[in-house]
């Protein structure tokens, strides 16, 4: 135990020492700055020539989950687009268009919708709670997938009168669906068919750092080395720190590109440089230490659980004094699994896990190209070729 506290204590130690070793150089200020980098979602969007809408939904313990939407032709399918851990719905459009899956998406007369969980940029809001409350924060991928998800696709069912054409998740939206999916298949038949994007379900084979902090996901030091309430806030000064620490020009970009491939994966042959100042001013997008404590329950136990509490809580709470698993034997839907050989969050023996469970053998796409890795799948320089082709003729 006391070795996995050195490790991760020294991962912290190695990041604050990166952002206090401030110089001159650091300071060097890219002079021909991504003009995206100081826009909302919204304001991207319309840049780049489409129209774009917000809307806000109530979840049932009382969030306001603002969505985003490109709204197509009058009868036109709806596809609903899910980020990932830290992230918004900015993810589906920094990539410009004729790259994000977002614009293509659109481009073939979808009506597109994008999702934001509870606690990032856009949903930061509740009927009776401030955001500044740590009660705001008693939330981990459980309550996203069996609150959040079901109020933002009822309310776009709701609105057009249909069923979703599909749901594309990412990351944690993959991890939400299926919890959705188990807890709630009454939503879950609202949607046709879905496609996992680096799907996140069993993660007894993750490469990522985080596996050294699993182990004390069941002591409540991980809350005094994670911080009780919110991690990773997007704020003013992250969003200094990528304008200025992060630029094309300077050696530190390659710095804070490796910080976000330490927890993913490293593929330098497809990883846009440009587009780093743009993601880093919209990503960490805000979420909980619990959801995080929840992960490192995860890649512990192996299983697909809800959060552990502990055994006396857990008997209060569940009636047993183990979490219960999600019983993914109830998913008979059409689905699709995306995977990558280099993915340190989704590894393809777990995807192989997680099709060998369901019900109903869904389709594996396994990326032809040896080091692709988490994120690939939303800013890869040829994701394009290599992923959205093969979707978007799944969907046609």
């Amino acid at each position: 135990m006391k070795g996995q506290i050195v490790i991760f204590l020294s991962l912290c130690a190695l990041s604050s020492a990166i952002l206090s070793n401030f110089n001159g150089k650091l300071f060097h200020h890219n002079e021909n700055p991504n003009p995206d980098e100081e826009l909302n979602t919204l304001q991207m969007i319309r840049k780049a020539g489409y129209p774009a809408e917000a809307h806000v939904t109530l979840t049932e313990d009382g969030y306001l989950l603002t969505m985003h939407r490109i709204p197509g032709k009058p009868g036109s399918p709806a596809i609903f687009l899910q980020h990932g851990l830290l992230g918004s719905s900015a993810d589906w459009v920094v990539s410009g268009k004729g790259k994000s899956l977002a614009y293509l998406l659109a481009d073939r007369d979808y009506d597109v919708w994008f999702g934001n969980f509870r606690g990032n940029t856009y949903s930061r809001a509740h009927v009776s709670l401030s955001h500044k409350d740590l009660k705001f924060w008693d939330f981990s991928w459980h309550e996203s997938g069996i609150y959040d998800l079901p109020a933002m696709i009822t309310y776009i069912v709701k609105l057009k009168e249909n069923f979703l054409r599909a749901y594309i998740g990412f990351s944690m939206g993959t991890t939400c669906f299926y919890v959705m999916a188990s807890e709630r298949p009454q939503i879950a038949r609202l949607l046709q068919s879905t496609y996992s994007l680096a799907p996140v379900v069993f993660m007894k084979h993750v490469k990522s750092p985080l596996r050294y902090i699993a182990p004390l996901a069941y002591d409540k030091i991980i809350f005094s080395l994670l911080g009780e309430g919110e991690l990773l806030p997007q704020n003013k000064v992250l969003k200094f720190l990528s304008k200025y620490l992060c630029t094309f020009e300077s050696w530190e970009e390659k710095i804070c590109a490796n910080s976000l491939f330490v927890l993913t994966g490293f593929d330098k042959a497809q990883f846009n440089y440009t587009l780093l100042p743009v993601i880093l001013n919209h990503a960490p997008a805000g979420t909980s230490s619990k959801t995080v404590v929840h992960y490192g329950q995860g890649i512990e136990s192996g299983e697909f659980k809800q959060y552990d509490y502990g055994a006396k809580r857990n008997m209060e709470i569940y009636k047993s004094t183990e979490p219960p698993k999600y019983n993914i034997s109830k998913i008979t839907m059409p689905i699709t699994l995306f995977c990558g050989d280099n993915d340190w969050l989704s590894s393809p023996v777990d995807v192989m896990r997680l099709s060998n469970e369901l019900p109903r053998k869904p389709i594996i796409y396994k990326v032809p190209f040896a080091k692709f890795n988490h994120i690939d799948f939303l800013w890869a320089t040829d994701v394009v070729e290599l992923v959205y082709k093969k979707l978007l003729d799944m969907l046609s």
